[in-house]
C-alpha cells in the first residue's frame, strides 16, 4: 500500500488565521515535511471556494500550486483530488498537466473527475448541467487527453468537445503518460469511464462500500473487454491520529469546529478515520484488505497538529 497527504491550501478552512503573506511559506513547509517524512504522494484540491460553506478565507488555485511545488520538491509525487474537468477545456488541461509533469521531472499523478461543487460552477459563470452530462463530458475529456499526451496531431469530435490538430510540445516526460486517476463512484456511468480509460479509480467512504464499488468497477472492466487487474483502487479519506486516546476529544473537538462540522457527526463520518495509532491501523487495513492500494489522507491538523509526522511513523510502516 501506497500514502499520501495533502497540502493545506485553505479549501477545508485549514489556513485560517494565518496571514497572506506566510501562506505559501507554510503550504512549501507541509509539502517538504510530507515527503521528508516518506510519503508516496502530496495532493491538492481543485476548488475555488471553501467548504462547508462559501466564505471569504483563502482557497489557493490547484494547477498554480502543482507548478509552485514541480518546481519546489524534488522525489515526492504530485497530485489533484480531483481536477475538475468542466473548469478547463481538456485540451488546454492536457498542456498544463504536460508543463507541470516536465517541470517536476515526470512525477505527476493525473486525477480528473466530473465535478460537483454547483456553487462554485454558478459563481465563477460556468454551467452547471446534469449528472449525466458532467459524466459524458468527462468521458470525451479524458479521450482527449490521453490523445494530446501521446499523438502529435490530435483529432477528436465529440458531442461536447472537439480538437483539430492540436499540438502540444513537449510530451510529458513520464511514458506513455501520467498516471490518469479518475475519482467517483457512479455505479452505472462513471466507473464505466474508470474501466474504459484509468489506470486507478478513487473512492470514498466504509471499507464494505469500497468493497462493493470494486466489484462494479470489476463487471464494468468486463463488458468493455479490460484486464480489471490494470487498475489500482485508491482511497480519499480523512484522517486525524492522536497519541493516545486521553488526546482524542481535545484534538478532535479542535478538527470539527476548524471544518465547520457537527463532532459527533465528523467523528462518525464514512469519510473520517480517527484515532491512535494502533485504532487508524485497524481501520485502514480493512480497506487494505478489500484491495485498497494508496490511501490519500487529508490531515485537517497539518498546520498545527502532529497527525501527519504519527501517521508516518506509526500507521504507515504497519501496512506496507
Amino acid at each position: 500500500m501506497k500514502f499520501g497527504a495533502f497540502v493545506p491550501q485553505g479549501w477545508r478552512m485549514d489556513l485560517v488565521g494565518v496571514p497572506v503573506d506566510e501562506q505559501w511559506s507554510t503550504m512549501l513547509d507541509a509539502a517538504k515535511k510530507i515527503e521528508r517524512l516518506g510519503y508516496d504522494t502530496a495532493w491538492v484540491y481543485d476548488h475555488f471556494h471553501t467548504v462547508p460553506v462559501p466564505t471569504q478565507e483563502a482557497t489557493h488555485e490547484c494547477w498554480s500550486l502543482m507548478a509552485a511545488l514541480a518546481a519546489a520538491t524534488d522525489t515526492i509525487r504530485l497530485g489533484q483530488m480531483c481536477t475538475c474537468n468542466s473548469y478547463r477545456p481538456p485540451s488546454y488541461m492536457a498542456k498544463v498537466a504536460t508543463t507541470v509533469d516536465v517541470i517536476s521531472a515526470g512525477r505527476v499523478e493525473f486525477a480528473i473527475g466530473a465535478g460537483w461543487y454547483e456553487h462554485e460552477y454558478l459563481a465563477y459563470g460556468y454551467e452547471f448541467p446534469r449528472a449525466g452530462i458532467r459524466i459524458a463530458q468527462l468521458d470525451e475529456a479524458v479521450q482527449i487527453i490521453k490523445k494530446m499526451w501521446t499523438e502529435d496531431e490530435s483529432y477528436f469530435e465529440g458531442e461536447h468537445y472537439s480538437v483539430k490538430g492540436a499540438i502540444n510540445q513537449p510530451k510529458p516526460i513520464q511514458k506513455p503518460h501520467p498516471p490518469l486517476w479518475i475519482a467517483g463512484g457512479g455505479e452505472k456511468k462513471t466507473l464505466r469511464t474508470v474501466a474504459k480509460y484509468a489506470d486507478y479509480s478513487n473512492f470514498a467512504g466504509t471499507a464494505e462500500a469500497f468493497l462493493s464499488k470494486s466489484r462494479i468497477l470489476d463487471e464494468h472492466c468486463e463488458v468493455v473487454e479490460r484486464d480489471p487487474s490494470e487498475i489500482g483502487r485508491t482511497l480519499h479519506v480523512m484522517i486525524t491520529v492522536v497519541p493516545d486516546e486521553a488526546s482524542f476529544r481535545p484534538v478532535m473537538e479542535r478538527v470539527a469546529a476548524q471544518s465547520g462540522r457537527d463532532f459527533d457527526k465528523y467523528v462518525n463520518s464514512s469519510q473520517t478515520v480517527a484515532g491512535t495509532p494502533e485504532q487508524v491501523i485497524e481501520k485502514l487495513a480493512a480497506y487494505q484488505d478489500a484491495g485498497c492500494v494508496h490511501v490519500i489522507g487529508y490531515f485537517s491538523d497539518v498546520v498545527w497538529g502532529d497527525s501527519v509526522d504519527l501517521f508516518a511513523t506509526e500507521v504507515m510502516p504497519n501496512l506496507k
